[in-house]
């Protein structure tokens, strides 16, 4: 035979198997950020199957709000950090086959030092001695919005067990208790730092140790703290030891489940295929491995204890049980209206030029959601009247200062205020940067607020940042600026802002009213 037709055939027979290796499938995953770290053993399983896979990430809450539309998430499945969500949110049924993939207790991390100074080190610990830590103003802790990401709200759920006297089943009458509010608003007096994502706020730790700035703590899954610290160990820093605090924790269950869109029974069969791969003995113990705990059935498998810093994935944690859904939301909207830690919020909007028609319009509506209580509170990002808010129209500089508290007649008067603004001059958002953070270190009492500055703008902006940069590291308080663009913005320089206060900058492109909301979570 030819050389050339032996080629041919070669190749024929090599593409023959190729594609009967190939399912063809498309498969798309929306999950929570904690699970980033298995996302190269699905991958794995994509590529084997020939199979192109997608992962997405987004907060808890997004994930929920998601299944709550009519016509529902986009993807294949859904993996959030805990079935709450679904539970609380997916009225239509759509997730089908949710199977819990891991569990994940939410426990407190405290750089070791610190919990040796609280006395901690080999004790047991319970909720009051973290409230009294936090009252003496000996601990503070980075903990994610609990009506935003899955870890905060398992955090918060705890707090308000462990304040009910570690009752089991949190009630709805058990929500309207004077002694319990006091109790929980105590506990959250000690947030530092919040975010809207678990790894985000992992990072942000691990981030700011390697800078220099150390932070006492940070409620997070067991998991994400053991992958906190193998980097915090390689960068030679002390590790945050493990609090299992023993009157309860609430536990995610990480489970994975199935959206069918209609896409053909071999899509369907893909995810059963791979809900059993990761199912399997030798998948179960590369899950392990990364510090989470399994599901009961098949063999026995765990990550090594690490005693140093108390990390035990055996360990026995009592569990809180979950409340129902109603109870939940009910919860999580006494979080938001009363017992968080109020924010202090500096608002610069963009008013230049370069606004002109659709980025008004598009500004005007985002602050008719800010600044309209129904409408917040569908998505659990309203104000409380103890929350303050100063709003900075700007161009070339800032035109002037709007103020008030997060009531709702606090609210309506930014809202008329903000509607008498309209688009024209040059672009200088450092100079509203500026008398933002004048205006908040000015605050009294500032260590009862979590600050922020919110930086609204398509990005286009003259000015440098040095001189608010050197201003920012002279504030008594570290004052985080986030960015919202939309449109074609250039978010470079918001980028570069953003890093240097560690905070993050959101796209409104599509949903400007959507990332406020996402902002919020991290104020």
């Amino acid at each position: 035979m030819p050389k050339t037709l032996t080629s041919v055939l070669v190749l024929a027979v090599s593409l023959l198997l190729a594609a009967c290796n190939s399912s063809n499938v498309k498969f798309s995953i929306v999950s929570g950020s904690e699970n980033t770290v298995l996302e190269p053993i699905v991958q794995e399983f994509c590529a084997k199957q020939g199979a192109t896979c997608t992962i997405s990430y987004q907060g808890s809450l997004d994930i929920g709000l998601g299944l709550q539309k009519p016509d529902g998430l986009e993807q294949d499945a859904v993996w959030p950090a805990s079935s709450v969500w679904v539970d609380l949110f997916d009225s239509g049924r759509k997730v089908r086959n949710l199977t819990s993939i891991a569990q994940m207790p939410v426990i407190l991390g405290v750089r070791k030092s610190r919990a040796a100074e609280l006395g901690w080190v080999g004790k047991q610990v319970f909720m009051k001695d973290i409230l009294a830590a936090v009252k003496d103003g000996k601990l503070k802790f980075l903990m994610t919005s609990a009506t935003q990401s899955n870890s905060g709200a398992s955090a918060y759920l705890a707090m308000l067990s462990s304040a009910l006297g570690g009752k089991q089943v949190i009630e709805p009458g058990d929500l309207d208790n004077p002694a319990v509010h006091d109790t929980v608003s105590g506990l959250l007096q000690g947030v530092e730092r919040s975010s809207g994502s678990s790894g985000w706020l992992a990072d942000l730790y691990v981030e700011s140790a390697r800078q220099g700035t150390l932070y006492d703590a940070m409620w997070n899954y067991e998991a994400t703290l053991k992958e906190a610290n193998n980097k915090l160990k390689q960068m030679g820093d002390e590790p945050l030891y493990a609090i299992y605090p023993a009157d309860g924790v609430a536990v995610g269950d990480s489970p994975l489940g199935f959206i069918d869109h209609g896409h053909g029974p071999d899509v369907e069969k893909f995810f059963t295929d791979l809900l059993a791969y990761l199912q399997s003995d030798a998948v179960r113990k590369r899950i392990a491995d990364t510090g989470r705990r399994l599901p009961l059935g098949g063999s026995a498998i765990q990550a090594a204890a690490e005693p140093d810093w108390n990390f035990d994935p055996g360990k026995l944690v009592t569990s809180i049980r979950m409340p129902e859904p109603a109870v939940i939301r009910k919860a999580l909207d006494l979080y938001q209206q009363a017992l968080r830690k109020p924010s202090l919020t500096a608002l610069c909007f963009d008013f230049s030029g370069s606004m002109e028609n659709e980025g008004e319009k598009q500004l005007q509506a985002a602050a008719q959601f800010l600044f309209t209580p129904e409408k917040a509170s569908e998505v659990l990002a309203q104000w409380t009247p103890a929350d303050r808010i100063f709003v900075l129209p700007f161009d070339g500089t800032v035109r002037t200062v709007f103020e008030a508290s997060g009531d709702p007649a606090g609210q309506s008067q930014l809202l008329g205020d903000v509607a008498e603004q309209h688009a024209g001059g040059g672009t200088d958002m450092y100079a509203c940067a500026e008398q933002a953070l004048q205006k908040i270190t000015a605050t009294a009492e500032l260590a009862k607020y979590l600050p922020a500055i919110v930086i609204m703008t398509d990005g286009r902006t003259d000015g440098s940042a040095d001189r608010f940069l050197e201003q920012w590291h002279q504030a008594p308080v570290r004052v985080p600026v986030f960015g919202i663009t939309f449109g074609d913005a250039d978010k470079s320089q918001l980028d570069s802002l953003a890093k240097a206060t560690s905070a993050r900058v959101f796209n409104g492109s599509g949903d400007l009213a959507g990332a406020f909301r996402a902002a919020r979570g991290y104020n």
